[in-house]
């Protein structure tokens, strides 16, 4: 057997495995800097798979980077993502609700994180196989990504080192949507992402408004600071009224808002004293970024004066924009046409039907999204991609692997996860595809294979290992940013996660 056959032997043969695992971190579904479960459960596997494992890289309690040698050579970079999605809790069912025992509040996987995590793994594993059974010399570096839905492990990663020395990084996404299905990007890499948090704080509500020296003010009458609720209120409405004023209208970016934690739990004559809102912003260049955080710092300062608050402005994450690699992507396009688009068969598309079906929509006799089921080529997506776009704008939307091409020559791809025909179908009906074995196992498998079949390419070409450093040398000279990333990760912030209570496991809002 060639050693690409190996790894396609391994990953067909562990289908079983692989799929109980991807079950297992669906029910997981922690969410982002909570993932205590799911990190546990990676680490323990990989070490049990004889990688050495660094539990807690880069300061972030459920990051991990896992490490395996076979000798000295080249050593080539996969990840898992695991973090789950607050308000979006779907068992792995045919029909609309929770998993057992949780509200419909909870976390789930939309992506989902659970599947790409496990093909990583799959992909991982299978290489490691094939190295050991023909005698590959290098190694495999294995880094574990929390909090990917606030950009947040990728940034911190990348500035302490943890994608130096590798000879190539892959990354692998689900999708479904035409251009990006079942192929690799190609010119137009994601754009940068800025996420913060602003922290309002009223610690001195009595010198607000005070007079002649006045007590502190006890009557349910007196006057007394507006806190740090009306100052959340006012940041959040009055941010979403002057968004079209802080960047140009084109370029395709993004802001988004949530309140993390908005002040007391019970109404009471007292200003709240605590109250935190996040942003999130995509956008193409870091310049943009820039432009808008000292419009949205500008806003916190103001409305802070006016409600007797002081406010402080937190990181969670600073992401370049990606650059490309022709040689890269031209050599995971080739592993991806060996492999094919992921097959799903009569079970599963039976599956489809029924969730179709209880979506009031008529079933189809061929339930998935044709996209699911095709090849697009890295240009003809990229020619598709580029047609909304000007003609001066690099990069599009965003997403944190972008730091990661700055450290490695990196192949962005996707594979496709299922999804169905027509519609518009709520959002429970992805997400359950998403869990239910017998429609993602399909993807987990291509993708799985996709990624043994380019880390063997890497590790044993090393023309195409010189030619795509040499390009990777060249692109990121052009025009260097350095990692941005200058603050502590984010974990300290009341994110929303799982509780233990008397009444068992649940989420922070009750069924």
């Amino acid at each position: 057997m060639t050693t690409r056959e190996t790894a396609m032997a391994w990953v067909s043969a562990a289908n079983d495995g692989l799929s109980r695992d991807c079950a297992t971190l669906f029910d997981y579904a922690e969410p982002a800097w909570r993932e205590y479960r799911s990190a546990a459960w990676y680490v323990d596997r990989l070490r049990a798979e004889g990688f050495t494992v660094e539990e807690g890289s880069g300061g972030m309690p459920t990051a991990f980077c896992a490490e395996w040698l076979n000798g000295p050579g080249p050593v080539v970079g996969m990840y898992a993502e695991y973090d789950a999605v607050p308000g979006n809790c779907q068992a792995a069912s045919v029909e609309q609700g929770p998993r057992a025992g949780m509200s419909q509040f909870a976390a789930g996987h939309t992506d989902p994180h659970s599947a790409l995590g496990i093909s990583g793994l799959g992909g991982l594993l299978a290489t490691k196989a094939a190295m050991e059974r023909h005698g590959i010399k290098g190694g495999l570096r294995f880094t574990g990504e929390p909090a990917e839905k606030v950009r947040g492990s990728k940034p911190i990663h990348a500035a302490k080192g943890y994608y130096d020395g590798l000879a190539g990084m892959l990354s692998f996404h689900p999708f479904y949507m035409l251009p990006l299905c079942n192929t690799v990007r190609w010119d137009t890499h994601c754009g940068a992402a800025y996420s913060m948090i602003y922290r309002f704080i009223c610690d001195d509500p009595h010198l607000f408004g005070a007079q002649d020296g006045a007590p502190i003010p006890q009557s349910h009458s007196d006057i007394r600071a507006p806190g740090a609720n009306d100052a959340l209120v006012m940041m959040y409405t009055q941010g979403r009224m002057l968004r079209d004023t802080m960047a140009p209208h084109t370029g395709g970016w993004s802001i988004s808002e949530a309140i993390i934690s908005a002040g007391q739990a019970t109404a009471d004559n007292l200003p709240a004293a605590l109250a935190e809102l996040q942003y999130m912003m995509r956008v193409p260049t870091v310049e943009l970024a820039e432009r808008i955080t000292a419009r949205l710092d500008g806003l916190a300062e103001t409305i802070a004066q006016q409600t007797g608050c002081r406010v402080d402005r937190h990181w969670v994450c600073k992401s370049r924009p990606g650059v490309p690699n022709h040689v890269m992507a031209n050599l995971v396009w080739e592993q991806i046409q060996n492999v094919g688009a992921p097959v799903w068969d009569d079970a599963a598309k039976d599956i489809m039907r029924q969730i179709q079906a209880n979506c009031g929509a008529t079933p189809d006799d061929d339930p998935i999204l044709p996209a699911c089921e095709a090849l697009i080529s890295p240009q003809e997506a990229e020619a598709i991609l580029r047609r909304d776009l000007p003609p001066s704008q690099l990069n599009s939307t965003s997403d944190d692997y972008t730091d990661m091409t700055w450290h490695a020559p990196t192949a962005r791809f996707y594979m496709a996860r299922p999804a169905l025909k027509g519609g518009p179908y709520p959002a429970w009906a992805m997400n359950a595809l998403g869990g239910i074995p017998a429609t993602i196992d399909p993807m987990v498998q291509a993708a799985s294979k996709v990624l043994a079949a380019s880390a063997l390419r890497l590790l044993e070409d090393a023309d195409a290992r010189q030619t795509a450093w040499d390009e990777f040398e060249r692109r990121k000279d052009d025009a260097p940013i350095p990692p941005l990333c200058d603050y502590d990760p984010a974990v300290h912030f009341a994110w929303p996660e799982y509780i233990e209570a008397p009444r068992g496991r649940t989420w922070h809002i009750p069924t």
